[in-house]
């Protein structure tokens, strides 16, 4: 259990401090950079902030699920997920610092609270822990099209990462499904809405 404390501290320390890393290429890389205004591009910094922010937080999650799960199939896709947000970390923050802004101040705040999220829903059981991953990619689903909404339509760069963010998504919702989730009460759900669309609120400015 120490062992798995120091890793995860140090799982902690890189996801909030260092910069991440992809093995995939970076959607949109190919595209010519898109002329925006100073608003738009404030805009689409902001945005990409919220989702770099929304990484951050499922990094946490799904380190806390992965800590109190004992079922080895489980921790195994957890990780899997894990890596695949780690590149969307890696395509988030390049996009932010391209588009001349700046990651969350309040990211150490968003990764603590959602690791002790995630611990509490591994203690409810294997499936209602793979339930609430279900329904925290649904939303991030979600959340990601209102993005492509809002995003500048000529700013392809930005809207091809939220497109494979997207499909990533779908994807970890699927295998949670897969492994045995199971559908959560609607008023779990809603307190999960309440507390992203708070989250993400501040994210956009702060």
């Amino acid at each position: 259990m120490i062992d798995q404390l120091i890793i995860g501290f140090d799982k902690a320390l890189r996801t909030v401090f260092a910069n991440a890393h992809t093995v995939r290429p970076v959607p949109g890389a190919a595209q010519p950079e898109a002329e925006l205004s100073d608003e738009e591009r404030r805009n689409a910094a902001a945005l990409m902030r919220v989702n770099h922010c929304g990484e951050i937080c499922a990094q946490a999650l799904y380190q806390g699920q992965a800590l109190m799960s004992k079922d080895e199939g489980i921790k195994r896709a957890l990780e899997g997920a894990a890596h695949e947000e780690t590149e969307h970390l890696a395509w988030t923050e390049r996009r932010i610092a391209e588009l001349g802004g700046r990651k969350s101040l309040l990211n150490p705040l968003w990764y603590g609270s959602s690791l002790a999220i995630g611990m509490i829903a591994a203690r409810f059981g294997d499936g209602v822990n793979l339930g609430f991953l279900a329904e925290t990619e649904r939303q991030v689903e979600a959340h990601l099209k209102s993005h492509l909404e809002r995003l500048p339509a000529q700013d392809l760069r930005s809207r091809e990462i939220v497109e494979q963010m997207k499909v990533d998504e779908v994807a970890h919702a699927e295998t949670a499904l897969g492994l045995g989730a199971v559908e959560l009460p609607a008023p779990v759900k809603a307190a999960m809405k309440a507390t992203s669309k708070v989250m993400t609120g501040v994210a956009y400015w702060v």
